[in-house]
């Protein structure tokens, strides 16, 4: 049987109100369990970490109640010192100066007593040196020499090295000239005071 318009709407309504009830019942129980499952939201404030504690323990320095002697610390004393620095300059002036007119014992004569006779041989054995006598002849050279200590580069029980400016006027072929060498002069302590054992270029080490 065919329905009328009127009835067709009616057959429609009804089947609208009885789906949108069904979607209803059907979409109820998951939106309670969905809030029912919903966390709570909390404002929470985060943990400052605890200040770290000092412990007060004082610190404790000393100084000295006087002046430091320094050579308390040291294998030789303040005398020592002076003494060695002494010969050592004398040396060096000494061993600069000389004139080709001066015989090797004469050159060597005036330092003897300042260094060891293991040294004075090497120093004469060079200053008769027939290459180097011979331009010193030929030249008619005259040297005179200064010396100044600049540093204590080493020492031990019974030495001393020191690196020494030694300054040079040469007259040569009758020309002047001047310059400035660096040596290291170990001086040893023995029975017979402070005496010079070796000298080389400051640039070429003393041990």
């Amino acid at each position: 049987m065919e329905l009328s318009p009127a009835r067709q709407k009616l057959l429609f309504l009804v089947i609208v109100v009885v789906l949108a009830i069904l979607g209803y019942y059907v979409l109820l129980p998951g939106l309670k369990h969905h809030n029912a499952a919903a966390p709570a939201t909390a404002t929470t404030t985060p943990s400052q970490p605890p200040a770290p504690t000092y412990s007060a323990e004082p610190v404790v320095t000393q100084s000295p109640s006087g002046p430091v002697n320094i050579y308390s610390w040291l294998p030789f004393t303040q005398a020592d010192l002076a003494d060695a620095a002494a010969v050592t300059t004398r040396f060096c002036v000494d061993y600069e100066t000389y004139t080709y007119t001066e015989s090797a014992s004469a050159y060597i004569g005036k330092m003897s007593a300042l260094m060891t006779s293991g040294l004075a041989a090497i120093l004469q054995e060079g200053y008769t040196t027939p290459g180097t006598e011979a331009l010193r002849t030929g030249k008619k050279e005259i040297s005179s020499g200064t010396a100044t200590i600049t540093s204590l580069r080493a020492f031990g029980q019974t030495s001393l090295t020191f690196v020494v400016n030694v300054a040079q006027s040469l007259v040569s072929s009758g020309k002047t000239s001047s310059g400035t060498t660096p040596y290291a002069v170990t001086v040893t302590n023995s029975d017979d005071g402070w005496q010079v054992s070796d000298i080389e270029l400051a640039s070429l080490g003393n041990t």
